[in-house]
């Protein structure tokens, strides 16, 4: 026995409170010799007997009095975790780890978190910023619940994407620059561009759409933070290629925002494992899954 299971030390405690084996024997429901094996399974880790055997009766040595001491200390606090876990989850609350773009941070996970709270106050929500890669990775190694990802995704063994809103994406323009009602590749590659980081998948996409039109243009810099982007495309330092979800708030006046031709659109997905570990997981995705587009 490498390491000190608690079932020993309540063992010991036991044999040392009742004064005999055979009394903590009738009290944990333990046969004898399990009690017995406890008990020398302690003093063989320890290295040094615990208990005294009389025939008036058992009780501690030294060595076994100051574990006994630090024993009742730590199986109270093992007692009162285990009651808090059995608290919350009769609660149905609980911590649930969420991974997210800071896109999806910006505009969309508030509405959601907001839902929740009112329902579920209980429910602790720890949010952090990673790429959708990142998110699907730790979700397979089980240190994040849901990961808000960009679709198409490649299946993988025991995780579900659940398909969840599609937006469009809009050109975000200086204003200044006066732009066309429409604009086309060949008229955004033209122009100075803030593009996506390229280990996006929007990054990916915009691509494509500038590719299909023959257009490949460089870009005056990459960044993966929308609302940075979007301060200098107000500085009129460049053109972005951003979504944009319905009710979101207009963007500066010094920004024009104008649709795309031919049409692009961003799809996000919820993903988690098939089946989440706990309650707050699961209400945790009602809420997500239960906001509409538009």
């Amino acid at each position: 026995m490498r390491e000190i299971n608690l079932d020993r030390l309540r063992t010991l405690l036991a044999v040392a409170d009742l004064g005999s084996f055979a009394a903590a024997a009738k009290a944990l429901h333990l046969a004898p010799p399990t009690v017995t094996l406890h008990v020398a399974q302690l003093e063989a880790r320890v290295g040094m007997r615990l208990l005294h055997r009389a025939p008036a009766g058992v009780t501690a040595t030294s060595a076994g009095g100051l574990l006994m001491d630090k024993a009742r200390r730590l199986l109270a606090e093992a007692d009162e975790l285990l009651e808090t876990v059995q608290r919350q989850i009769a609660e149905r609350g609980g911590r649930v780890r969420l991974g997210a773009s800071t896109g999806a941070l910006a505009h969309l996970l508030p509405q959601a978190l907001e839902a929740l709270a009112a329902r579920h106050p209980e429910i602790d929500v720890q949010v952090a910023v990673m790429t959708s890669e990142e998110a699907l990775v730790r979700l397979a190694a089980g240190s994040l619940d849901i990961g808000i990802v960009a679709l198409p995704q490649p299946v993988r063994r025991g995780l579900r994407v659940q398909a969840w809103r599609q937006d469009p994406v809009m050109a975000f323009i200086p204003a200044a620059w006066e732009p066309p009602k429409h604009v086309t590749p060949a008229w955004l590659a033209a122009r100075p561009l803030i593009a996506n980081d390229r280990g996006t998948r929007l990054s990916r996409q915009t691509a494509e759409w500038f590719a299909a039109a023959g257009q490949r243009p460089q870009a005056r810099i990459e960044l993966n933070y929308n609302d940075a982007m979007k301060s200098l495309v107000a500085a009129g330092y460049g053109a972005a290629l951003l979504p944009h979800e319905a009710g979101a708030p207009p963007p500066d006046s010094r920004i024009s925002m104008r649709p795309l031709r031919p049409a692009l659109s961003r799809a996000l997905g919820i993903a988690h494992r098939t089946r989440p570990d706990d309650d707050a997981t699961e209400l945790t995705l009602r809420a997500l899954l239960g906001m509409k587009e538009g």
